[in-house]
């Protein structure tokens, strides 16, 4: 058996475990890892740093971008965030055990959809090291074992994770294996191939780096290949407010999947609109690119290709499109959008629910930053990633994304040929007002 294989048999053994473990046991084990990153930020500050010279070393070759450095690196800033991130889900109410479905089938026979863990998780992502304390965090909340495969360009931080998480979290009492590690790129390869073990994959990364998994493998794949966000500014907008937003979208950190890649403006307010906003982002190095008429008015700016609407720059770059209405808009956003974010800027509420219905996104926003699009910001504790997808989970993927569900019927001697023929029973198929946690504490109390 491969070192891989070894792996993702321990987690799939751990995970039988793990979905039995008291919500206490979860909560008490995050609690003591978000208390373990606050006193370790010095030794994973120092993994950080070599990773990051590294690839400083790289960037200077011209090899990798200065945005893909700048997710790479921690901070104390970063290490705060993160510890918080993982009390609030422990502050979640745990997603396992939810009683989703209760019906009487006749008297006697009664049945219950219940909401479990997934089993075993993939996560796979790129140089991203806040991603594996964000994923482990939701896979252990929902009792989901985790295989973990970073980015080599975040190696040691990675590594300086997953050891505090795994050692803390067992030292809590939670199943051992139930946290994994694998390095090298050969082993996703091999991972891929491992759907008797592993039943969900995470991919996190370029719309490349998606394709391919999602292109090689048998086992379901939640995720996103690429965010190419839109800000539509109507005809009704406040402008003050469409400047603020638009710059907040761009500029507040690029380097992201819900950052806006393209405007599009109502000719209506474009003259208005449009040098007030390229002021700001000239101010923050963004380049424009904008479209014909948008070039009539931003003279000195680089002239948009048919390329540039499909683009996700994640960098301080933008491409600009003047509209003639909010159906253009909408049509534009859902031919050369990846079905991620977009948001719509006006005071007008029949355009405001025009656009927020007709464009098909997994997150549609009014007056507001795309930056918002995520699963911290939405209440969530965290996310394991942004699916654009429409089945099981959708948008930013939470702790109910990391569950599936079983049913449970509960039976006297009930046979169904009872049911059948011309003497047949009927379903008497009524509601129940009972939870299957009630139902749980009878049981094992008999």
């Amino acid at each position: 058996m491969s070192w891989v294989a070894a792996k993702a048999m321990a987690a799939r053994k751990a995970s039988l475990r793990l979905a039995n473990i008291t919500t206490k046991a979860k909560n008490t084990a995050l609690m003591k890892i978000a208390s373990a990153i606050s006193k370790n930020k010095e030794g994973l500050l120092k993994a950080n740093a070599k990773d990051v010279k590294a690839a400083e070393r790289i960037l200077k070759a011209g090899e990798l971008s200065n945005a893909f450095v700048q997710r790479l690196k921690l901070s104390d800033h970063k290490l705060r965030n993160l510890a918080e991130m993982v009390r609030s889900v422990a502050k979640l109410k745990d997603p396992v055990g939810s009683t989703l479905y209760a019906m009487e089938l006749d008297r006697g026979l009664e049945l219950y959809k219940v909401s479990c863990p997934i089993g075993v998780v993939g996560a796979i992502f790129e140089a991203r090291p806040d991603v594996l304390p964000q994923i482990s965090a939701l896979c252990l909340k929902s009792g989901n074992a985790v295989v973990l495969k970073g980015g080599r360009e975040a190696k040691y931080s990675n590594e300086a994770f997953f050891e505090l998480i795994r050692e803390v979290s067992e030292q809590a009492g939670i199943p051992g294996g139930w946290i994994q590690l694998i390095e090298a790129r050969r082993e996703v390869r091999e991972l891929l191939g491992m759907d008797e073990y592993l039943d969900l994959l995470l991919p996190r990364g370029s719309k490349q780096f998606v394709r391919y998994i999602q292109e090689n493998t048998r086992i379901p794949v939640l995720g996103h290949a690429e965010g190419v966000c839109h800000i539509y500014v109507d005809e009704h907008a406040d402008l003050k407010q469409a400047v603020e937003v638009s710059y907040d979208a761009k500029v507040q950190y690029p380097a992201v999947c819900n950052a806006v890649e393209t405007l599009l403006v109502h000719r209506a307010i474009a003259s208005r609109f449009l040098p007030e906003i390229a002021k700001r982002y000239r101010e923050a190095g963004v380049e424009i690119r904008g479209c014909e008429r948008t070039h009539r008015i931003l003279p000195d700016i680089k002239r948009a290709t048919e390329r540039d609407w499909r683009t996700e720059y994640l960098d301080l770059i933008i491409s600009i499109k003047i509209v003639d209405g909010i159906e253009e808009a909408i049509d534009h956003i859902n031919t050369y959008g990846s079905k991620h974010t977009d948001a719509i800027i006006t005071r007008d509420g029949k355009a405001a629910l025009r656009f927020m219905t007709g464009v098909d996104s997994s997150s549609v926003m009014l007056n507001a930053s795309t930056r918002f699009s995520d699963g911290y910001r939405y209440g969530l504790g965290a996310e394991v990633g942004i699916s654009t997808g429409k089945v099981h989970a959708r948008g930013p993927v939470g702790l109910e994304g990391l569950t599936t569900s079983k049913f449970y019927l509960l039976g006297g001697g009930h046979v169904v040929a009872s049911y059948l023929g011309p003497s047949a029973k009927p379903f008497t198929h009524r509601p129940l007002p009972k939870r299957w946690s009630d139902i749980a504490r009878d049981l094992e109390e008999k």
